[in-house]
């Protein structure tokens, strides 16, 4: 169940509710007159079952709610109501499986943001994966890989090839770009200061390291995990049910990859760095396209999910008005 909050202009307001009262997904519509100061209207409270929505925001986009008013999406964790129960049940499709694409598209701007958390969060998780390295220590590769960011940015790219959004697969882009750089210069400058320090030597980046030399060692294995994981992450973001993510950041291996570049570029030791570099390359491609795919799929199965919506609710008004006469 979804809870949508509308400030309306008064001058669409009837329109609003019109819309509202004629879909079967929705299950509660109340209307406060006068109560939007900015814009300078109604507002409009209305719960509508999660696997109708993307018809219902259409619909009010279409009116112009967006333009002239403000429009909020939030989920209702816990909800009693039979005629809930009712609109849920009518309305078709699973709400666990349902896409609300305008919170995808949301979440996928924030994600993909360039902001300064973002990239604090990339040196540390990339240092920390320097350290594992370095120590050939399987837990430390796993909290760096916890603690990267790079996901959001990943799966915004994916986003933005299905929705057709040239900005957001932009942004997305520069921000990996400019992450994964910041990153390794950070560590280059890290390295380079324990090198001197003598904490870290030669050896300890060319030594056999039974335990994480898998981030160098790139092969078809790498791809395949990357795919799945890309998938699990795509139906993760866009479901209702959002448990797979940490799994998704522990299967990858583009942080560390990422680490052994910089530690491959401070000491000189270019097949650590050639081969860091096809890793990290592998993880990313294949997130980004086992993504994409995961929402072509999902976008074709709810089109069509939402056109046989529409037909109800045409069937809906057309027998409302029948009644009527």
């Amino acid at each position: 169940m979804l809870n949508l909050r509308i400030s309306s202009p008064a001058e669409i307001t009837d329109e609003v509710l019109a819309l509202l009262e004629g879909d079967p997904s929705v299950s509660s519509l109340s209307v406060i007159r006068g109560a939007s100061v900015r814009p300078r209207g109604d507002l409009v409270h209305v719960d509508v079952a999660r696997e109708g929505a993307n018809v219902v925001i259409d619909a009010l986009r279409a009116l112009g709610v967006p333009e002239e008013g403000a429009l909020h999406v939030e989920p209702v964790t816990t909800w009693l109501s039979r005629s809930g129960l009712e609109a849920d049940e009518r309305t078709p499709g699973s709400s666990a499986d349902s896409v609300v694409w305008a919170d995808v598209t949301q979440r996928a701007y924030e994600d993909s943001e360039p902001n300064w958390t973002y990239g604090t969060f990339m040196v540390l998780a990339t240092l920390i994966a320097t350290i594992a390295i370095v120590l050939d220590s399987q837990i430390l590769v796993i909290g760096a890989m916890v603690l990267g960011p790079e996901f959001g940015a990943v799966a915004a790219l994916a986003v933005a090839l299905v929705r057709r959004r040239g900005s957001l697969l932009r942004r997305a882009a520069g921000t990996l770009l400019l992450g994964f750089v910041a990153a390794i210069l950070a560590t280059i400058v890290a390295v380079v200061a324990a090198r001197g320090l003598g904490w870290i030597t030669v050896e300890d980046v060319t030594r056999p390291r039974p335990s994480t030399g898998f981030i160098y060692f790139p092969d078809k294995w790498s791809f395949i995990v990357a795919v799945i994981a890309g998938a699990a992450g795509a139906l993760s973001l866009t479901s209702a049910r959002t448990g797979g993510l940490s799994g998704v950041f522990i299967s990858v291996t583009t942080i560390p990859a990422a680490a052994n570049i910089a530690l491959g570029l401070a000491f000189g030791v270019w097949a650590e760095v050639w081969g860091s570099v096809q890793q990290l390359g592998l993880n990313l491609a294949g997130m980004a396209v086992a993504g994409w795919l995961i929402l072509v799929v999902q976008q074709v199965v709810w089109s069509r999910v939402s056109a046989r919506r529409s037909a109800l609710v045409a069937r809906l008004r057309e027998r409302g008005r029948v009644t009527r006469q």
